[in-house]
């Protein structure tokens, strides 16, 4: 397994389920150029059993980017991790953080982090599968499981079996009673148990997730740990990600429409090998958040999309009151 550097994990944005698409990663690489990308979670009998290996498309421009994987066999995610390695991902990423009910059935996500000995046997045989790293995103704990203690011995196993790199959402999960999303809000954000375990593993790189929507909160994290995850906030509001590579790369930040129209090659790509427009739009909804007009930029994409021969020309014209307004 190669070595880690935690300086290319400084700013990551979080493996969203039906979000974080290759479209999606597409549009946040032009956005930023040095954001490490994550796919949404792919089960690794997805890949394995039900061989859809279409699951690991991705473009080359995304990179860096990561495979995220969903498993709690070690023999199968080493498997899942080679197919993902060999299509070319920078990192395998374990996914011991996911509380959702089709999750837990198939005993992996949150769950797993009841069994820290078993996270440790996946982790150990992925790594001998591949070249590339492989990292664990996991929660601060699990229902009932809510001692530091606990996070503390889930940290010492990771750090046993080769991992680097741990990122940790600042919630716990609740397993029974909580709907995934109730799971993003409502258990109480503990950043500080976070900042513990890295004063603690100062030689574990830790990435730290949950609730954080602004460049001050990502400076004030990363004087804390070693990088910052940005989930909703980077979904909802695309550009924060453009503001965020400012702060931290200097990397100049592009105008809104000009990350369009460095999109259109790719979004007629799309459509000559037939994606529906609808697939790409969805994620630059939230482009003009903020601004005036963004509400119409919003429904005229949204509305406009679904219509068949649907093409670049509605995305030009969702543009341009913003370009007579410049």
């Amino acid at each position: 397994m190669q070595p880690i550097d935690p300086s290319a994990f400084r700013l990551t944005v979080a493996p969203m389920l039906d979000w974080t698409d290759r479209h999606c990663r597409y549009f946040h690489r032009l956005l930023s150029p040095h954001a490490r990308l994550y796919t949404e979670m792919v089960t690794s009998a997805a890949l394995v059993r039900g061989g859809q290996v279409r699951l690991l498309e991705h473009s080359h421009q995304e990179h860096p980017v990561a495979l995220q994987l969903g498993g709690s066999d070690p023999a199968e995610l080493a498997q899942a991790a080679a197919m993902g390695a060999r299509a070319g991902y920078d990192e395998i990423n374990l996914n011991v953080g996911c509380p959702s009910d089709r999750v837990q059935s198939g005993k992996f996500g949150a769950c797993l982090m009841r069994e820290p000995a078993l996270v440790g046997d996946c982790v150990r045989a992925m790594a001998d599968a591949v070249d590339v790293p492989v990292t664990v995103k996991c929660r601060i704990g699990v229902d009932d499981q809510d001692e530091y203690a606990d996070l503390q011995r889930f940290t010492e196993t990771m750090l046993a079996a080769g991992v680097g790199i741990l990122v940790v959402h600042a919630r716990k999960a609740w397993l029974q009673g909580l709907s995934p999303k109730e799971n993003r809000e409502i258990p109480p954000l503990d950043y500080e148990r976070v900042y513990r375990l890295k004063r603690e593993f100062p030689e574990l790189a830790i990435v730290i997730n949950g609730g954080i929507t602004t460049v001050e909160a990502v400076r004030e994290h990363l004087a804390r740990v070693d990088g910052v995850m940005i989930g909703r906030a980077a979904y909802h509001d695309p550009y924060l990600l453009a503001r965020l590579e400012a702060e931290l790369c200097g990397t100049p930040m592009p105008g809104r429409a000009e990350v369009l129209e460095h999109l259109r090659i790719y979004v007629e790509a799309e459509l000559a090998r037939g994606t529906q427009l609808k697939h790409i739009t969805r994620h630059i909804l939230g482009l003009y958040q903020g601004e005036p007009g963004a509400r119409g930029f919003r429904r005229q994409l949204s509305e406009g999309s679904h219509l068949p021969g649907a093409d670049w020309s509605l995305i030009e014209s969702a543009l341009a009151p913003f370009r007579r307004a410049a």
